[in-house]
């Protein structure tokens, strides 16, 4: 629900971020809508009108502001179930999930009915999800043609639009000019750029993230480095696997990330760039945090909610870590990808050498193969059972899948306890309240004997445990 339109009104005035991503403003005299931190001319009060998101100041006529560019805003993050489940749907209709599975499986993955859905998307946007899938579509489609130089079919079959004349004549009629026109205004790119910005609500403490990445890079697919994080990328696209690699880092003096994709991902930028939003909590809003979690007195914030690019990779990674130091268990890890991991193309940037082994490549395996690494037993078997699990679409391992069955899941998985999926859930499915009670360096910052007690004196923080943990671990120099 959006504040009142004098409180609307005044945050427009101000330029306040805190409402950036929560607040759109719709000005009658141009047609055109804003994001409350636009440098433009500040309208008259009586020419606004205020939306919750951008598809519904759309649904109302209005076209998107070519100077603050809607579809940079920041997202937004769900306190009570209705408005994470809306939240949750928003951010996998952003990534094309309707255009491929419908408002069903848009439902059936953040684990509600489509009727729910429906009704607590309506009450969080102000839209229905087809209606928020067009704008997204056109919004995408906008960005890219202002940010990169992929031809025209290109850019309409990534923003899901089924031909190129529909994808023109949408634009012609949302946006009143033709994509060629947009394109023209923005400026040349060259050929090779695939570059992107991604805005976030400030502060932000990029030192600490970026520090938090390096203590548990995976050599041959992680760097960190110059200020920024380097991976290899293997994602799917159909019955297919695109390949390449992706660079991140921070815009200085600028709420930004720059985001750079190697050519050969132009086939899947829209979920791309929203894991990317996911692993670096870009949607946090650091004011209800806060609230519950105290942060450094650097004044930079509390400390993200930092994901996990690969579901997959960050639960191995959690299990073979289990009662082992990180030296060791990054070792261990590394001795995987070389065995079993598939060689990067040629033109990655330096360190990166090879994709993290497929889910497919692991269940494959005997236990023995993998245990030969060095990896414990239980372990070994428990990364098999895990892979297979995968692999076969039983479980998935990614943001905004269910909670609570996915825990289940992962500990009916013998070797997999309530650490390692709590841990699981929190960089893997990105859950704000996760909390790994048995960590031993959560033990010790609450001076708790048993994961009992180390829950009990957690309380105060829900529904924001994970964040508090991510600052104990920072404040103890702890690297799980």
């Amino acid at each position: 629900m959006l504040p009142d339109p004098d409180a609307c009104y005044a945050a427009l005035l101000a330029h306040d971020a805190r409402f950036d991503g929560r607040l759109y403003v719709g000005v009658r005299s141009t047609g055109v809508y804003c994001r409350p931190v636009c440098r433009v001319r500040t309208p008259k009060a009586e020419n606004c009108r205020f939306f919750a998101s951008a598809a519904a100041a759309e649904s109302h006529g209005f076209r998107p502001c070519l100077r603050c560019r809607p579809e940079l805003a920041p997202g937004r993050a769900g306190i009570d179930i209705g408005s994470r489940l809306a939240q949750g749907a928003a951010r996998l209709i952003e990534a094309g999930e309707l255009d491929r599975h419908g408002v069903e499986g848009v439902a059936a993955r953040v684990g509600t009915s489509s009727r729910h859905l429906r009704r607590v998307f309506a009450a969080e946007f102000g839209v229905t999800p087809i209606e928020y899938a067009q704008t997204q579509r056109l919004l995408l489609a906008k960005r890219l043609l202002t940010d990169t130089a992929l031809p025209a079919t290109e850019i309409a079959a990534a923003s899901g639009f089924r031909s190129l004349r529909r994808f023109n004549a949408a634009f012609r009629e949302r946006y009143r000019l033709s994509p060629t026109m947009l394109r023209a205004r923005a400026g040349a790119k060259p050929a090779s750029a695939m570059r992107f910005r991604l805005a976030y609500r400030p502060p932000c403490d990029w030192p600490r993230s970026m520090a938090f990445l390096a203590a548990r890079t995976i050599d041959g697919v992680e760097v960190v480095g110059a200020g920024a994080y380097r991976r290899t990328v293997r994602w799917p696209v159909g019955a297919h696997d695109l390949r390449g690699w992706l660079a991140v880092r921070p815009v200085p003096s600028r709420a930004l990330l720059e985001v750079e994709l190697s050519a050969s991902l132009a086939g899947a930028i829209p979920p791309i760039l929203q894991r990317i939003r996911d692993v670096f909590d870009l949607d946090c809003e650091p004011a209800q945090v806060q609230r519950v979690v105290s942060g450094p007195s650097s004044g930079g914030g509390p400390m993200r909610l930092i994901g996990a690019f690969d579901g997959f990779e960050l639960a191995v990674r959690g299990i073979v870590g289990q009662q082992i130091t990180v030296k060791a268990a990054r070792t261990l890890v590394g001795r995987l990808v070389e065995r079993y991991g598939e060689p990067i193309d040629g033109g990655a940037p330096a360190g990166l050498e090879r994709h993290f082994p497929a889910p497919a490549r692991i269940a494959a395996l005997e236990p023995a193969s993998i245990a030969g690494l060095g990896i414990v037993g239980r372990r070994a078997a428990a990364i098999r059972s895990l892979a297979q699990a995968i692999a076969e679409g039983r479980l998935a391992l990614e943001p905004r899948a269910p909670v609570e069955t996915t825990i289940a899941a992962l500990q009916a998985i013998p070797g997999v306890g309530d650490w390692t999926a709590q841990y699981i859930a929190m960089r893997a499915l990105c859950w704000p309240d996760a909390f790994p009670a048995g960590d031993l360096a959560v033990l010790k910052a609450l001076d708790a004997r048993t994961p009992a007690q180390a829950r009990e004196r957690a309380r105060a923080w829900q529904p924001w445990r994970a964040y508090a943990v991510m600052e104990l671990w920072a404040s103890m120099g702890a690297t799980t």
